[in-house]
């Protein structure tokens, strides 16, 4: 283990350049920061990893950090002002990792024999990107794939919001063209969430092989996913607000499906 002092490092210097989306895109890497999200990354080639003993919470974290440096991470420690002006948390716990994006595609999707997939088009927020992640991972989705981006699915705040769920469940970034003919090829169903509907969501028979889209914050699907959806659904409102917050819909309706698949 190396210890770091200064912060004019080139290392240091070259990790805190990941908090922006250019950065990331131009070296391919991404932050992975906290326990919980280090410890789902398995699969992920982690090649730097920044400590400080001083913040950790448990007492696991040396076990972490021995699997990581076993796989080929260089492990770094910093002094905690050091740490702290690297982590993007108000509350750091001491790991700080560097990884090379994955970068999977629709080929990377192990289908179940039963398909169920998530859509996601045009997410704007992090923190709402992630937290569909995290529902995904709770009810066993094949994979989650991510079109017309407007958030970088390797945004730490993505990472942070999914609390390392990012890693559990296959995503992929992917055009919405590709995405119609993959899952034509497979006979998956589209499910479109949208207010304008006429059934609503427990009233349709979601136990086939489905993709359940949902879109923008403010503007939910575009014209080209409902006109390209087999089956279109309506969560019901019975106060002012005309929709839920998009991962709010989400949960919704793949537990759903859940549901539905459990009867």
């Amino acid at each position: 283990m190396f210890k770091i002092t200064s912060a004019q490092n080139p290392q240091l210097k070259a990790a805190k350049k990941l908090k922006d989306r250019k950065g990331r895109d131009s070296s391919g890497d991404f932050v992975i920061e906290g326990y919980r999200e280090l410890s789902r990354a398995a699969d992920v080639d982690v090649h730097t990893l920044f400590v400080c003993p001083d913040l950790y919470l448990g007492s696991n974290e040396g076990a972490l950090i021995d699997t990581l440096y076993k796989r080929g991470a260089t492990v770094l420690e910093l002094p905690e002002d050091l740490f702290r002006k690297l982590s993007f948390r108000d509350r750091p716990d001491g790991l700080f990792a560097i990884a090379k994006q994955p970068n999977k595609t629709l080929s990377d999707i192990k289908l179940s024999d039963n398909p169920f997939l998530l859509v996601a088009q045009g997410i704007e927020k992090p923190g709402n990107l992630g937290s569909i992640l995290r529902s995904c991972d709770a009810v066993g989705v094949d994979g989650c794939v991510v079109v017309d981006r407007c958030t970088d699915i390797y945004n730490p705040n993505v990472v942070r919001a999914s609390v390392g769920t990012l890693f559990t469940v296959p995503t992929v970034e992917t055009s919405s063209d590709e995405l119609f003919a993959y899952l034509k090829e497979h006979q998956i169903s589209i499910v479109a969430t949208t207010p304008d509907a006429k059934d609503e969501y427990t009233n349709v028979n979601l136990t086939g092989p489905v993709a359940i889209a949902v879109g923008t914050e403010q503007l939910g699907l575009s014209d080209e996913w409902l006109n390209a959806a087999d089956i279109k659904v309506r969560i019901p409102m019975r106060g002012q607000a005309d929709s839920l917050n998009v991962a709010s819909a989400t949960t919704l309706m793949l537990y759903e499906v859940l549901r539905q698949r459990s009867i």
